[in-house]
């Protein structure tokens, strides 16, 4: 198989490297966000990044990472993909609140923690994508795969 070919493959390896560029991308956006929101609080700026970053997220995934734009709705991917997001809001918040006396008002302090926390959440948030919103049956019959496949790349 060639390098385009294994890119483009459904070969859990190819999308967690796909899952891994749209994370980049969109925390990209999540940061931008931030930065220009900081001046309203942390939390604020942190929510508002969260919710952009996530529908960007969901749509991604769904069209990119797991190539499932004919087998899963745009609001089945929000729903599901949202529900997923809100674990990772919820502990970044969480870490916000619990670090905000440390880190003070510097905004790189917010980005590290926001940075931190979305790498540990990212990794578990990819399995339950993979194996439960995006695993809906392809066209061509069977399923994509689920978490011992994602061990066995």
């Amino acid at each position: 198989m060639t390098a385009m070919a294994w890119a483009r493959s459904d070969v859990p390896s190819a999308q967690l490297v796909r899952f891994a560029g749209t994370g980049f991308i969109t925390s990209a956006v999540q940061f931008a966000v931030f930065l220009l929101l900081v001046d309203l609080g942390h939390q604020l700026a942190n929510l508002a990044g969260a919710v952009m970053s996530s529908i960007l997220a969901n749509e991604l995934h769904r069209r990119v990472t797991f190539r499932a734009g004919g087998r899963v709705t745009w609001l089945t991917a929000q729903w599901e993909g949202g529900a997923l997001a809100v674990v990772a809001l919820a502990a970044t918040s969480a870490a916000l609140m619990v670090l905000g006396d440390v880190m003070g008002e510097a905004w790189w302090a917010g980005i590290l923690v926001i940075t931190s926390v979305n790498a540990i959440v990212g990794l578990t948030r990819f399995v339950a994508l993979r194996s439960w919103v995006f695993s809906r049956p392809s066209p061509a019959g069977g399923r994509l795969g689920g978490v011992v496949a994602i061990a066995a790349s």
